[in-house]
């Protein structure tokens, strides 16, 4: 019996069998990590309105902390994966475990810092005098959990490249429902207040590294891999990290500019474009989960020396990107009768947020091209040029920000120009796409 010849079609739906058992999870798990916030903020805004204040201050030093640092899980995905197409799963391991013992390193040096000088952080984002005792006290308890924290970011990588994203999704699920129930009893059945939902977080976060890291080492015995620090491995996994940690910086910078010119433009305003920019994250995440899943399967079929199905999942996960994004579009005027109502009920704000919400939608194609060409690119190992684009967009974006105001534009205008930043995006990564270059097969790029 003759096997049928592989088809266009079905070449498609393999891709998209990989693409759906991939980005899935990772969508499960991208969900679940800002839930660890909300069930904080839940918790401790019983406790009265100050120490919610100093919640949200800490929270907020915390999540940039988390944003920079992603890069933990963004290269060792791409390293780990073209290993895993390589053939060499021992190898791929050990690379995994360079990125967590990079992540450990990081993680004690950043709580050497941010430890003695959390006064001076939490004071430096305005907090008022009664919200920063508070706030010091979450955010030096929470400091403590930061190590686990990156460990959680890297371990999470190694299993993304090596095709697995349901076991970071159960993670994460078992991790919520360990910080909700240790958040309720320490705060209020022990009494420790809002010291109490910090340690409740930083347990938590201990134990899903200690998850992570009895998986990654049942697999380096299984398979022989060395679990000792190796200082070139590591090394090789900080010069990886750096062009996207620029890329990252980058990007929050975009966000921060953002929100400063929203500030200028009035209390409305800034009302408004937080609404939004709570919902673009949220779309983001769906976005975001197909890019995780190119990350993993580019980098593998580069390992394999599989230029043609790179160039293939590449162009089926575009198509997923524009799909997505159409979808999510729609969504967004359909239902914003509906969230609308959840987030503010003055009028101004719903008349400025109008507007603003259908340039958000139109752009959603965009932004799924965006996210997939982003990970298809990480997944390839190209940090540098990624860095690069996200510099000259940054270049771009910024200026023509800036002058809304100063035009007399509203936050409409700002939209638009988070639209045109998009754009840029697409473009230069849509340049390198088509160029070809980002293609290099072998194990290591």
């Amino acid at each position: 019996m003759t096997q049928a010849p592989a088809t266009p079609k079905n070449g498609r739906r393999r891709h998209d069998r990989e693409i759906i058992a991939l980005a899935v999870p990772a969508f499960g798990a991208l969900v679940a990590e800002p839930l660890f916030v909300m069930v904080d903020s839940a918790v401790v805004g019983h406790l009265g309105t100050p120490q919610l204040a100093g919640l949200g201050i800490a929270a907020a030093l915390l999540m940039t902390a988390v944003s920079i640092f992603v890069f933990l899980a963004y290269a060792t995905t791409a390293a780990v994966a073209r290993r895993v197409g390589a053939g060499d799963l021992p190898a791929a391991i050990r690379q995994g475990m360079d990125g967590i013992w990079l992540a450990l390193l990081l993680g004690a040096a950043v709580v050497a810092l941010a430890m003695p000088t959390a006064p001076w952080l939490v004071g430096a984002f305005g907090a008022s005098d009664t919200a920063a005792p508070y706030a010091i006290t979450y955010l030096r308890i929470s400091i403590l959990g930061i190590p686990a924290m990156l460990v959680v970011l890297a371990a999470t990588g190694v299993l993304r490249g090596l095709q697995d994203t349901r076991t970071p999704l159960y993670v994460a699920i078992a991790g919520f429902t360990a910080n909700a129930v240790l958040n309720v009893t320490l705060v209020y059945g022990a009494g420790l207040g809002i010291a109490g939902s910090a340690w409740g977080t930083v347990i938590a976060q201990a134990g899903m590294a200690a998850v992570y890291l009895v998986v990654v080492i049942r697999g380096a015995r299984k398979h022989g891999a060395s679990l000792r620090p190796d200082a070139a491995g590591i090394r090789a996994s900080a010069r990886a990290g750096v062009p996207l940690l620029i890329r990252t910086l980058s990007l929050r910078a975009v966000l921060m500019i953002a929100t400063a010119v929203a500030a200028r433009l009035g209390d409305v305003d800034i009302a408004a474009h937080q609404i939004i920019l709570s919902l673009w994250s949220l779309t983001a995440f769906a976005l975001d989960a197909i890019a995780i899943a190119g990350q993993a399967i580019i980098g593998r079929y580069l390992g394999a020396d599989d230029e043609k199905g790179a160039r293939e999942a590449c162009r089926r996960m575009v198509e997923w990107g524009i799909g997505c994004g159409i979808v999510l579009g729609v969504l967004i005027v359909l239902a914003r009768p509906l969230f609308i109502p959840l987030f503010t009920s003055d009028p101004s704000v719903k008349d400025t947020l109008l507007p603003a919400l259908l340039v958000v939608a139109v752009s959603q194609p965009i932004a799924g091209v965006v996210f997939v060409l982003d990970g298809v690119l990480m997944g390839a190992g190209d940090g540098r040029y990624l860095a690069w684009a996200m510099l000259v967009t940054l270049a771009v974006f910024a200026p023509v920000a800036l002058l809304v105001p100063s035009l007399g534009g509203g936050l409409t205008a700002l939209w638009w120009a988070m639209t045109l930043m998009m754009a840029v995006r697409l473009i230069t990564l849509w340049l390198r796409t088509r160029s070809g270059r980002w293609i290099v097969t072998g194990a290591t790029r």
